[in-house]
């Protein structure tokens, strides 16, 4: 593909659109949290009901990128991340106008379906439109953008609802959301999947698999690991996770062809992405309620507090991208997770009732980092090891398995921390938050290592890989083969 100003034109509008649509998903998952003391005390929501307006985001999202993906092989990468934003606007302003919390949680739920649809296909529009020597830095830029709305979130959230009301936490996505859908149906470019097949028993058990999973770690935190309806949930969505992967092994048009995770690049990225997720964010869940209930920080000052840790991951992300591009992506992976294990044992060891935030500072700036140091590089391995074609299907399976990591590590790490502490008073918190986070350090050190697995690749190597792919090259690598790893 040539530089063409044509080419450079369509590249620049694929980036814009690609990384506001991440960026309105990312936003609203983390501004709803601060908001509900707000909304208990607005709509008179239980406990139970709070748990669900976070929880219904989570499981439909979780659940369904897979699906997304598909969907956008299937009937158009375009058309879908369109239906996908057009969906999450829409329900956003459901959201918005709901008067009552089960008209919430329904919203909420079908905001998470909107963004399950657009999430795994801002990855794949942004791979049509870089050829993968130019990938690097795009991909570095759609990671910072992300590490703003991460950054922005609980700021965001907390200076909304103390100027004005719950209600514009959502309302905020209509205006960005109708906009978005005009310039993506005015300049992106319609692409589609190697398959044109939808695999709906796939699909099906896919979707009702993961579902029983991520509603057992769900519901974990609340019911505890050994009543019968998380035991029944997580054993019936391992086993149709079985049977799908058995299926997809079998079937000649499969949604996620099991060949992507013989490729040693695609396999080991994707650990080492589960282990990240696992370890920072279910630790980053329980210090930013330290930030609040031990060192009795507002939403809106805990939100500005937390910027240091996600103002680095924006300002490192873009950097990480350009030069992974050049240097391969293991050097980066293997040093973002061992940064972010320093950190967090860093923090782990300096808690205390009595801590100052100025002590929090310099673990939160590494913490950051390391975290900017994974983002972009994971995805340009990603996107790598794969063909152009098999870019949706990658990004889906990716998407999720970085999200399970989420919520298994926020579900570990939240029985970790009711069996040493509780939420009973400062000290207590204490005692159930040190535990918790050494539990993040060693799934976070062990990611490191696994990182160590990956095949060390050049910008040659990349260029060679879009040189193969260019003439037809099937790329389909083996356990062991080097596989380029860098775009």
């Amino acid at each position: 593909m040539t530089n063409t100003p044509t080419n450079s034109y369509r590249r620049g509008w694929t980036l814009a659109i690609v990384s506001i649509g991440l960026f309105m998903v990312v936003l609203d998952n983390l501004v709803v949290s601060v908001a509900l003391p707000s909304i208990r005390r607005d709509l008179g929501a239980s406990i139970q009901a709070l748990e669900w307006t976070v929880n219904a985001y989570v499981l439909a999202y979780a659940v369904l990128l897979l699906t997304g993906a598909a969907l956008g092989d299937r009937f158009g990468r375009k058309r879908m991340f369109i239906v996908g934003i057009a969906l999450f606007t829409t329900s956003s302003a459901a959201a918005a106008l709901a008067p009552s919390t089960g008209l919430l949680i329904a919203a909420r739920a079908l905001q998470g379906v909107g963004a399950a649809i657009a999430t795994p296909l801002t990855l794949t529009l942004l791979a049509d439109a870089f050829p993968p020597d130019r990938r690097g830095v795009a991909l570095g830029v759609w990671s910072g953008i992300s590490g703003i709305a991460v950054a922005l979130g609980p700021l965001v959230g907390g200076a909304v609802v103390q100027a004005s009301s719950w209600h514009w936490i959502f309302w905020i996505n209509v205006p960005i959301g109708v906009v978005l859908v005009g310039l993506a149906a005015w300049r992106l470019v319609e692409s589609h999947g190697p398959s044109r097949t939808l695999d709906l028993p796939g699909l099906a058990l896919a979707s009702s698999g993961l579902f029983g999973i991520v509603y057992g770690l769900v519901r974990a935190q609340s019911q505890g690991w050994t009543q019968p309806e998380i035991v029944i949930a997580l054993a019936v969505g391992g086993m149709l996770v079985l049977a799908f992967i058995r299926h997809e092994l079998r079937t000649a048009a499969p949604m996620l062809p099991m060949s992507l995770f013989a490729n040693r690049a695609f396999a080991v990225t994707n650990g080492v992405s589960l282990a990240m997720y696992f370890g920072m964010f279910g630790s980053i869940f329980f210090l930013s309620q330290f930030l609040q209930n031990v060192l009795h920080n507002s939403p809106l000052q805990a939100g500005v507090k937390l910027l240091v840790w996600t103002g680095a991951t924006m300002v490192v992300s873009p950097l990480s991208g350009f030069f992974a591009e050049r240097y391969g992506s293991r050097p980066f992976m293997v040093a973002g997770l061992a940064l972010q294990a320093i950190a967090l044992g860093w923090l782990a060891s300096l808690a205390g009732i009595h801590q100052s935030y100025a002590s929090m500072i310099a673990p939160f700036l590494l913490a950051g980092a390391g975290m900017a140091l994974v983002f972009a590089p994971a995805a340009n391995a990603v996107l790598s090891s794969v063909r152009t074609d098999q870019a949706g299907q990658a990004s889906g399976a990716t998407n999720a398995i970085r999200e399970l990591g989420g919520v298994l590590g926020i579900a570990v790490l939240a029985t970790v921390f009711t069996s040493h502490g509780s939420y009973a008073s400062p000290a207590s918190y204490v005692d159930g938050l040190v535990p918790a986070m050494w539990v993040g350090v060693a799934v976070l050190a062990a990611g490191a290592l696994a990182a160590g697995l990956l095949p060390f690749s050049t910008r040659a190597s990349a260029l060679q890989h879009a040189a193969a792919e260019a003439a037809g090259d099937p790329l389909q690598d083996s356990v062991g083969e080097l596989a380029p790893v860098v775009a």
